[in-house]
Formats: C-alpha cells, sequence, structure tokens
C-alpha cells in the first residue's frame, strides 16, 4: 500500500468518510496549466482530424483501420505518457494523462482500444513484468509496434473471475507451459500481437502468462456482433496446446489474482476519465440541438421540461468532474509519496492505485451512470432525430451502454466499495469506532458532536458532514450484527448496495463542494451563482437519495423496535434547507444555452 503519513497530509483510501477534507488540497479542472491545456488540445485535434471523418468506416471494422489510428496517437508520443522515460515513455503526471483519457472519451470505439491497450494490456507488464519482459515488450507497446490486449472472462466466469478454467501445465523439460482453454470479450484481439492471459497452474494455482500472436495453437474466434463500441475489436481467443516459454510467466505462480485486480484499479478509473468525456461531448450536442430546434416558434432549450435535462446532464457532468480529478490528485501525491520513500517507478504506481482502490470504484460508477442518464436525454431532447442512424446520438446511446459492465459490473464495484470499507476497519486503518461512538452519543444524549460551520457555505458543509453521520451510524450497527451473527453481509447484498450508495453520493457531494469552494476562494473571474446553483440543486437532490437509501437500508436489517430510533438520526442529519430548484436550473440551462455548449 502507499506510503501516507501525517506529514504529507494525504488522506488514505476511504479516509474522505471519517475526516475532513480540505479543498486548497484538492486539484480542480480550473486548475490546469498551459502544458496541460496544450496537450488537451493537441488530442481534441486528434479526435477532430482523424477519428471523426472516419467513424463509418471504424463501425464497419475495416480492417487495420483502428490500429492505424494507434499508430498516430503514438506518434504524437500520446501511448506512453504513463511509462518510464528509460522505457521509451514520457512519464507524465496523473492529472495529465487523466486529461489525456477524458479527451480521447468522445472518440467511441477508439477510446475502448485505446484504454485497453494503454491500461490493462500494458500495466499488467509494466507492475509485474520481469526486467526482460519490460525490456521487451513496453517500448514496443510505447512507439506502437506492437498492440495488447488482455483476457480474462472466460464464458462460465465472468464476475467470479478466478474460477476460471483455463489450464497451464508445465512440460516435462521445463521449458514451456502448455495451455488450453477460452477466452471471451477480448478486445483489441483481432490486431493484438501480446495477450496478457490468465490460466490455472496444477489447477487451482491462477497466473499470468504473455502470450504473442502466432504462437502455434493459439487462434482467434470471429469478431463479436455486438449492441455498441462497433469499431472496437472484440473476439474470442482459443488456446490447444499453445507452447509458452517459461520466461513468459507474468508475476508469480498462483499471483495472478494480484495482476487482476490491481490493474482492474487503474483500468476502472481509465474508464470513469473517459465517460466524463463523452458526458460533455453528449451535453454539448444537446445544447447545441435544443438551440437549433424550434417548436411553436421558439427554440426548445427555452421550455421548462428542456431546460430541467440540460441543467440535469451539466450538474451530473461536472459532479462527476469533480471527483474525477479530485481522485486524480489524491493517486499523484499518493505516487509522489512513494517515489520519496523509494519505490521504484512501477511499485510507486501500482501502490497508489491500490490505495485508492474504492475511490477509483465509485468513479468508474458515476462516469458510466452519468453518461448512460446523458445520452439517454440527449435521445429525447433529439427527439426522432436521436432514434436516427443518421445522426451520432444513437450511436453514443449504443456505446456508452457497455460502461456499466467493462471492469468489474457496477454491481461488483459496489460490493467491492463496501467490502474496501469494512476491510480496512476491521484491520484497524480506519477508525469508525471513534466517530461512531460519538454519534451514538450525540443521538442519545444530545451532545454535539463535529465542527460547527461558518460563511457562507456553513449549510452545504454541513449537510456532507451529516451525510457522513448517517453512512458511519448505519456501517456500526451492521458491523455489529455481522460480528453477532445476526446479518451475513455476503448474501444481503442489498444491503451492501444501499451503503454503498450512500458512500458514493458522500464522494460526489464533497468534491463538488470543495470545488466550489476553491473557485470562490480562487477564481474571481467565475460567475460563482452559477457555481452555487449546481452545488445547492446536486445537495438538494443528494439529501433525498441519502434519505432514501438509508431508510431503505433500515427496513432491511434494523431489528423492528430498533427502527424508529434509526430514523430519527436519519430525519436528522437529513435537514440541507430547501432549494428553488427550478429556479436553479433554469439560471444552469440558460448559462450552458448561451455558450452553445458544455461550458464548465
Amino acid at each position: 500500500m502507499s506510503v501516507i503519513t501525517k506529514e504529507n497530509q494525504l488522506l488514505k483510501g476511504g479516509e474522505f468518510l471519517i475526516k475532513e477534507s480540505q479543498f486548497v488540497d484538492m486539484f480542480i479542472p480550473e486548475d490546469f496549466n498551459e502544458e496541460q491545456q496544450m496537450i488537451r488540445e493537441t488530442v481534441r485535434t486528434f479526435v477532430e482530424q482523424d477519428i471523426r471523418p472516419f467513424v463509418d468506416r471504424i463501425e464497419k471494422l475495416e480492417d487495420g483501420l483502428i490500429p492505424s489510428k494507434l499508430d498516430i496517437f503514438a506518434d504524437l508520443g500520446l501511448l506512453g505518457t504513463h511509462m518510464p522515460e528509460s522505457l521509451g515513455g514520457s512519464d507524465l503526471d496523473y492529472i495529465t494523462n487523466t486529461l489525456i483519457g477524458e479527451e480521447v472519451g468522445p472518440s467511441g470505439s477508439f477510446s475502448v482500444s485505446y484504454n485497453a491497450h494503454t491500461g490493462i494490456g500494458m500495466l499488467p507488464i509494466l507492475y509485474y513484468g520481469s526486467e526482460e519482459q519490460k525490456l521487451k515488450y513496453l517500448p514496443n507497446l510505447i512507439s506502437g509496434k506492437m498492440k495488447a490486449s488482455y483476457c480474462l472472462t472466460e464464458p462460465s466466469s465472468g464476475s467470479d473471475a478466478l474460477s476460471a478454467k483455463s489450464t497451464a501445465v508445465l512440460n516435462e523439460a521445463g521449458t514451456h507451459y502448455i495451455l488450453n482453454g477460452q477466452k471471451m470479450w477480448i478486445t483489441n484481439a483481432g490486431f493484438a500481437d501480446i495477450f496478457t492471459v490468465f490460466a490455472q497452474v496444477d489447477g487451482d494455482k491462477f497466473t499470468g502468462f504473455i502470450l504473442e500472436k502466432g504462437m502455434e495453437g493459439f487462434t482467434l474466434g470471429a469478431e463479436e456482433k455486438k449492441l455498441g463500441i462497433k469499431g472496437s475489436s472484440t473476439r474470442q481467443i482459443f488456446m490447444e496446446n499453445v507452447m509458452v516459454p517459461v520466461e513468459n510467466l507474468l508475476g508469480e505462480i498462483g499471483k495472478g489474482h494480484l495482476i487482476a485486480f490491481n490493474v482492474l484499479n487503474t483500468g476502472r478509473f481509465k474508464l470513469g476519465a473517459s465517460c466524463l468525456g463523452g458526458c460533455k461531448e453528449v451535453v454539448s450536442a444537446s445544447i447545441r440541438y435544443a438551440n437549433e430546434r424550434e417548436q411553436f416558434k421558439k427554440s426548445i432549450s427555452t421550455f421548462g421540461a428542456i431546460q430541467y435535462k440540460l441543467a440535469e446532464q451539466t450538474i451530473r457532468t461536472f459532479v462527476t468532474d469533480s471527483a474525477v480529478y479530485r481522485t486524480a490528485h489524491l493517486i499523484q501525491m499518493a505516487e509522489n509519496a512513494n517515489k520519496e520513500s523509494g519505490l521504484d517507478f512501477a511499485k510507486s504506481k501500482l501502490d497508489a492505485a491500490e490505495e485508492y482502490a474504492l475511490e477509483c470504484s465509485i468513479i468508474k460508477i458515476i462516469g458510466s451512470e452519468t453518461l448512460d442518464y446523458v445520452t439517454d436525454e440527449a435521445v429525447q431532447i433529439y427527439g426522432g432525430m436521436g432514434y436516427s442512424e443518421e445522426g451520432d446520438i444513437a450511436r453514443a446511446y449504443r456505446d456508452s451502454r457497455i460502461n456499466r459492465i467493462f471492469e468489474g459490473t457496477n454491481e461488483i464495484n459496489r460490493l467491492v466499495i463496501l467490502s474496501s470499507i469494512l476491510k480496512s476497519a476491521m484491520k484497524g486503518e480506519l477508525d469508525l469506532m471513534t466517530p461512531g461512538m460519538a454519534i451514538q452519543n450525540e443521538l442519545m444524549n444530545g451532545v454535539s458532536s463535529g465542527i460547527v460551520y461558518e460563511g457562507a457555505y456553513a449549510a452545504e458543509q454541513q449537510a456532507v458532514a451529516h451525510f457522513k453521520k448517517v453512512l458511519i451510524m448505519l456501517l456500526g450497527s451492521a458491523a455489529q450484527q455481522a460480528m453477532g451473527g445476526q446479518l451475513n453481509l455476503k448474501t444481503e447484498q442489498e444491503i451492501l448496495m444501499n451503503l454503498s450508495d450512500i458512500i458514493i453520493e458522500i464522494f460526489n457531494a464533497e468534491s463538488t463542494l470543495m470545488r466550489v469552494l476553491k473557485i470562490a476562494e480562487s477564481y474571481q473571474d467565475k460567475d460563482l451563482d452559477l457555481y452555487n446553483a449546481i452545488l445547492k440543486t446536486h445537495l438538494h437532490d443528494a439529501t433525498g437519495r441519502v434519505t432514501k437509501h438509508a431508510t431503505d437500508a433500515i427496513a432491511s436489517f434494523i431489528p423492528t423496535e430498533m427502527q424508529g430510533a434509526f430514523v430519527s438520526g436519519v430525519r436528522k442529519y437529513t435537514k440541507y434547507p430547501l432549494q428553488n430548484i427550478k429556479e436553479n436550473r433554469r439560471k444552469i440551462a440558460t448559462a450552458m444555452s448561451t455558450a452553445a455548449k458544455y461550458a464548465l
């Protein structure tokens, strides 16, 4: 795990639930420097010039087209921005890499191929490869000479990846592993040169291997016919007595789960960042169409029902944006601390991503669900034209749906969030007991706990602090019942989903609040009324959602005789003042319509 100390003031993974976060320590999108803005423009120009004009050809899986686009991206120096300079990379900071991922997001199928190549394709070798493997493969992957793929899922093992049935047996000479099995839903399979493949050694030792295209017995199925992301290559792979040299074993025998899970942390974050880019593009398209489309001699962007949609698209995208770059900054600071402590390049990155696995799962969930929301509403705003394949919105709608399944389903990620919290608490890494006792004392004896907030955002700061109290109150009771045997959390997934959703609401609300606080403090040129409208509307709605998730959980596992006290506690902690959300949304929609794009 990351080397995080009191001296560097960095909250550990999940600590935002029990500690006060400071907006001065947070990176927000308004903080981008000139170099980062130039990189943004480079990627944006690439998407405009090298992807958009070719979308129809990409959708038809024209042979060699996506690989040629990856080559152009490599020539721009953008396939190795997260790799060490010693191997040909440029070692850009995590925030800049997040920005690149965001800007690639609107490129549809290309973004899938890019993320698979640079993320789950390259990172297993960076994190777990031997020095010989890194030198052999990574320079070629950075230059685009070789393309990468990642092979985990099997027909009988999706979310339960460790139950894979593919086998690896060492030959008598001890020179090769003989691999047999099948993998499916393999992105980039049609053009990849190397494949990270997982198989069971001796029947039960889940292990990673590096396979190369052309190995005898290694074959591909036909391209899958998919609902969306039609331009990304997706095939099955088949292994029939494939002879894999022992030097191609990746990591340690029986430790493949470490590769699979730790690489997914970064993969989940990268996916969320790319979804964010898609959100901004689709919201901008919705705004432009609503401005241009007239009904009853008026632009539909002036109608209240449409303004609601434009405003809500904007709010959810702003919230996701705030959370994405907050997390990117946390991971970057952890990487820096790791390097200062003496960890090498790969280990610094690996441990930083592992430290914030919970936050990475949140980003994956909110990125994918926000993109689904904004694309669905875009279809509605476009009306019949949104349902027509003549435009881009139908494609965006189809493409967005996979993101809730990729990199672990959102249901699995919600379970990961809760299990991460409970494991950290049981290990003593996350002190839930102290705030839990304080909240219990507050509810039973009326002794107020926590900070008393003052200033323009006191109500908002209090609301976020109270959301945390709701969660800790419920978590404490769930943990007590679990330890006492009254509650088996492994079989009560509905309750875990309720609690995870409250955690997500807390992270989103706090990220948005801290961004607005920092804007108010440091960016006086911004229209603060607009940002306040976004913040207050989001908190108004989040209060209702937290109340719903909490009361559902109470009804599910709190004994009947105690439910009244818990409901009373929830009511005490969900008293954020009512906001005029109608006027707030009109203000937001009008500002975006005037800018004719998502302009935050």
